[in-house]
């Protein structure tokens, strides 16, 4: 099978977007390293906030179907059932031509610290 990216798009709940799509980016995302891909992304829409995309780089299908069957991935959708709705649908895209750079991530390290305050000189 060809080399490709599942979409699999998720529906957050009313008032559970902000915990569900941390959840999918801290568990369900890196857990999909774990089965052979090589790249995963989460991301929400600005649109409309319940809508979260998570998309996972593997080298074939067989791959997705062991890490959505396997037992991470059915634990996650049993925890938090009820905070996505259903049915979940994803879909294969096989890749055919890719480039660019990753984006960045920035952490609260990578930030410049706050600056601390000076007193008033006329005091």
């Amino acid at each position: 099978m060809a080399k490709g990216v599942m979409h699999v798009q998720w529906y957050a709940t009313v008032f559970r977007s902000d915990m569900f799509v941390d959840a999918v980016a801290e568990f369900a995302g890196p857990t999909a390293l774990e089965y052979g891909a090589t790249w995963f992304s989460v991301q929400r829409s600005q649109d409309d906030h319940y809508k979260i995309l998570q998309q996972v780089w593997l080298n074939s299908k067989d791959d997705w179907y062991r890490y959505w069957e396997g037992p991470e991935m059915r634990e996650f959708r049993a925890r938090y059932s009820g905070k996505y709705q259903i049915p979940i649908t994803y879909i294969w895209h096989d890749e055919h031509a890719a480039d660019g750079e990753a984006p960045e991530t920035v952490t609260v390290a990578d930030l410049d610290p706050e600056p601390h305050p000076t007193p008033y000189a006329g005091a």
